[in-house]
């Protein structure tokens, strides 16, 4: 047996290297991002798990009873837009971090926004003056939450802070929890905050 897979790797080092690289060909890299993957093998490990996980959530779009089309169409439009932000990462000091940072947050966007794993708690929130706000919280890598507010959706990851926990979101809007209580923001233009308490 063990002459047998010296064999296969022998003769096919290049299943050993496809399984190891990024789902791009290295071969063609020019820009300095994708080339830093390449040299990386913690980040094409990252490469390698958010393909899954975007073919996971392309599966789901493709899946919907109505509008199907249109979620595919803008999916895979925001998927382009996000490689482009992470090819950005030539500009920062550490590359290697930023391009990982970006990894994790696409992750944690992906399966928060399709529902990809079972949210590990959910929380409803009652905001004085505002709106009833629907926390669901997820397990990924870099931790995640699923915020609705009526019949609006926003994706958020945690984010560094002295006490509590708070998740940043698209455009400003954000959640601060502290125990039973949490400071709610909307996003920008209306950016108003709300002083929330736990109710469910």
């Amino acid at each position: 047996m063990r002459s047998v897979i010296f064999t296969v790797f022998a003769c096919c080092p290049g299943v050993v290297l496809a399984q190891e690289g990024p789902t791009f060909d290295c071969a063609k890299a020019t820009h300095e991002a994708e080339i830093a993957i390449c040299e990386n093998a913690e980040l094409a490990a990252l490469d390698r798990r958010l393909a899954e996980t975007y073919g996971a959530a392309l599966a789901m779009a493709e899946g919907l009873d109505a509008g199907a089309k249109t979620a595919v169409a803008e999916l895979k439009a925001y998927q382009r837009g996000w490689i482009g932000g992470r090819d950005a990462c030539w500009k920062d000091s550490d590359i290697v971090a930023c391009i990982s940072d970006a990894y994790l947050r696409r992750e944690a966007e992906l399966v928060a926004m399709w529902m990809l794993e079972e949210p590990v708690g959910t929380s409803v929130w009652m905001c004085d003056g505002g709106p009833e706000v629907v926390t669901m919280f997820f397990d990924t890598p870099l931790p995640s939450a699923r915020i609705e507010v009526g019949d609006s959706i926003d994706v958020a990851t945690v984010t560094r802070t002295a006490s509590g926990a708070k998740y940043e979101g698209s455009f400003g809007r954000s959640i601060w929890i502290k125990g039973n209580e949490a400071l709610y923001r909307e996003a920008s233009p209306n950016d108003a905050e709300y002083g929330c308490v736990l109710v469910e």
